[in-house]
């Protein structure tokens, strides 16, 4: 009986211990951010101009308008959780090729923005970019992109507005559920974020496509299926890739296709 309550009392501080952990350490699961020095010279070979964007707390939201030929439009780009402006940059400017400029930013903590990790601040952040879209480009002109933990974000500003048209890739329909998908212990309690992007997306009335890989390992394309029936839009298209992943949807013919045509 005295092994038994060992073993009990053993197991149940293995998990406080584990549950302790992911307290602690889950902005460093949800973001990863590569920070740059503010006097950081970026080297692109296309044409843009740098950004920098005020908050109403006084942070900088550091971002990049990469400039087409001719613009049609623009899309207004929110990315995923992993890196910074010099690799979104290169990433982004293949919509120049549709004849659109793109405007993408760097959230608080990445690249050369600057504050803390704050789910309300970082949607403020979202529309603020928005809105200084719209002082360049009418809002019928705006295509609003985003591609995994920018999804939330995308979301967001489409529930707000009304561009042109809203993509969502790979997006996921909260953080718990991204969370526990990925890593299968995390307790609902236990995350200080939320990101619902379903709650979000309820009250989006503008044209929305989402694309999604069947074999995607980090956001559940289930997700997008709920995502689809939620959407409050009626002109709403979710395309399912097989085998595509979370990294790879650009590789399949139905990707360009469809995107070509939202880009016309």
């Amino acid at each position: 009986m005295r092994k038994l309550k060992k073993s009990i009392f053993g197991i149940v501080l293995s998990c406080m211990l584990l549950m302790g952990i992911l307290y602690t350490f889950q902005e460093k699961l949800i973001f990863l951010p590569e920070v740059i020095h503010a006097d950081y010279k970026y080297d692109f070979s296309f044409d843009y101009d740098e950004v920098n964007l005020k908050t109403e707390d006084n942070q900088t939201i550091n971002t990049l308008h990469i400039k087409a030929k001719n613009p049609k439009g623009i899309v207004l780009f929110f990315h995923g959780n992993k890196g910074n402006l010099i690799r979104w940059g290169e990433i982004t400017s293949y919509f120049t090729q549709f004849n659109y400029d793109v405007f993408v930013i760097d959230y608080r903590g990445y690249g050369k923005s600057t504050g803390d990790f704050n789910e309300e601040l970082m949607y403020k952040d979202a529309l603020m970019s928005y809105d200084y879209v719209k002082t360049k480009f009418h809002e019928s002109q705006i295509v609003v992109y985003g591609r995994s933990l920018g999804t939330t974000f995308a979301s967001k500003v489409g529930a707000e507005n009304n561009p042109k048209h809203i993509i969502l890739e790979a997006p996921f329909f909260s953080l718990y559920n991204a969370a526990n998908y990925r890593y299968k212990i995390i307790p609902k309690f236990l995350l200080n974020f939320k990101f619902n992007t379903y709650q979000l997306v309820q009250n989006i009335t503008a044209p929305t496509t989402l694309f999604h890989g069947t074999d995607d390992n980090v956001t559940p394309y289930k997700g997008s299926k709920k995502l689809f029936k939620l959407l409050k839009s009626t002109s709403k298209e979710l395309i399912l890739l097989e085998a595509g992943t979370h990294h790879n949807l650009r590789d399949f013919r139905e990707y360009t296709k469809a995107l070509a045509s939202i880009l016309n």
